[in-house]
């Protein structure tokens, strides 16, 4: 299928500003965008490319004082298929890990693991490990916040999306990851885009 992406965002700075933005198809992708991903911006100003640790592409630029739109408009090809199911997939006891999953069990900012673990383990101990421990925690967040983007809050931490049970995608994936964490399941969070294709 070929579907069509981009996006189209404002910023209004009071001053000049750096930012760091993370707004690119990843490079496992690129050979199948159809036509040109690149990223545009109005008023049109110098940008600069780099590889995160992950592979992905971050873009630095100097905000200007004033308005700035960054957009993009894409074709990518694709294939359809859903993500892959693997309900035979184990979970390694911890000292088994491989040294570079480990800080993937860790707290942090937002996935504050220190104040979810006793709840973690009242909800999911009981679940058998592996695939179907980790689609139990999937489930739980899917059903247990309400999705409401005019609630948006960049601080609200894992702790605070399960208390007041709302938030936005963010907050579906940061409390989803520190119950997998609390349970010793290395998780990491990775945003991407959300069409309307069969959502």
């Amino acid at each position: 299928m070929r579907i069509r992406t981009g996006y189209a965002i404002t910023f209004d700075s009071p001053a000049p500003t750096p930012m760091l933005l993370m707004l690119s198809v990843h490079p496992s992708r690129l050979g199948d965008c159809l036509t040109s991903p690149a990223m545009r911006f109005d008023p049109p100003i110098p940008a600069r490319d780099y590889p995160d640790r992950y592979g992905n592409t971050c873009t630095r630029i100097l905000a200007p004082a004033g308005r700035l739109t960054v957009s993009a408009d894409f074709l990518v090809a694709d294939g359809g298929r859903p993500d892959e199911v693997a309900p035979d997939a184990i979970q390694h006891p911890v000292q088994d890990l491989p040294d570079d999953a480990m800080v993937y069990l860790l707290g942090s900012r937002y996935c504050d693991t220190d104040k979810l673990s006793s709840t973690a383990w009242q909800l999911f101990g009981h679940t058998p490990e592996g695939w179907a421990r980790v689609q139990a925690i999937v489930d739980y967040v899917h059903n247990h916040i309400r999705f409401d983007y005019q609630r948006a809050d960049a601080t609200r931490s894992a702790l605070d999306g399960f208390n007041q049970r709302e938030g936005v995608c963010r907050d579906f994936a940061h409390l989803a990851v520190t119950f997998c964490r609390c349970m010793n399941i290395p998780a990491r969070y990775c945003t991407g885009y959300l069409g309307d294709i069969g959502v």
